[in-house]
């Protein structure tokens, strides 16, 4: 009957769609795959420069590196007060604006 060849069809139809969404998240996979395997490289090749730099570092005197170090504080203590002034700003808005409403 005409209802069972309509039936047939729509269940080829979905077999087909179920296949291409397979086709697709195994795709997906590879390419998950493959630029977690990029990363991975990339990230081997930043530490062998960190340690060649190491190597010519060891040459520097400490007193370099603890100005470094310090230099690095400095701007890690301006980040946070930045970060807490935008905090305070941000919540002096929030309230103002609970209070228009």
């Amino acid at each position: 009957t005409e209802r069972a060849r309509q039936r047939e069809r729509d269940r080829e139809s979905a077999r087909v769609r179920d296949g291409a969404r397979e086709r697709e998240s195994e795709s997906a996979r590879g390419q998950e795959r493959g630029r977690a395997r990029e990363h991975a490289i990339a990230q081997e090749r930043a530490r062998e420069r960190e340690r060649a730099r190491g190597r010519a570092r060891g040459r520097e005197s400490a007193q370099e590196r603890a100005r470094a170090r310090e230099r690095e504080r400095e701007s890690e203590r301006a980040r946070e007060s930045e970060q807490a002034r935008e905090n305070a700003s941000a919540m002096r808005q929030g309230r103002n604006g609970a209070r228009e409403r």
